[in-house]
């Protein structure tokens, strides 16, 4: 019963991630969030002179795909894959940020958007 369980969660996670992927829910999150009033940044890969996808950085890897600023709340956001996994990196930046006063630290993901999730920690629902 428990393998079965873990094969219709699987099933349900691929679907999801078809439905909406990373890219789609990162546009729909940034314009939900311009259209209640927050401050957004986020830092777009490019490729590079090899062909390959890389974000310029200078400092520690892993940092959230997501700033969100209204005062005088400060949202750092990760968006991830219904299967997708955070890395050490990046689980280390929400920690370190999430130990900050006032500071708010989320992982998003398709279901998120789905169920109003999203929208209710923007203020909009």
């Amino acid at each position: 019963m428990k393998a079965r369980r873990k094969q219709v969660q699987a099933a349900s996670d691929l679907a999801l991630d078809e439905l909406v992927p990373e890219r789609l829910l990162l546009d729909a999150v940034v314009e939900a969030a311009r259209a209640l009033g927050w401050l957004v940044h986020h830092d777009r890969p490019a490729r590079d002179r090899r062909g390959k996808w890389a974000t310029a950085i200078q400092g520690d890897a892993g940092f959230p795909d997501l700033v969100l600023v209204r005062p005088p709340r400060v949202l750092f956001v990760e968006l991830k894959s219904e299967r997708g996994t955070l890395t050490d990196a990046q689980q280390g930046w929400l920690e370190a940020v999430a130990g900050c006063p006032g500071v708010e630290c989320y992982v998003w993901r398709p279901r998120d958007w789905l169920d109003g999730t999203v929208l209710r920690v923007l203020g909009g629902a």
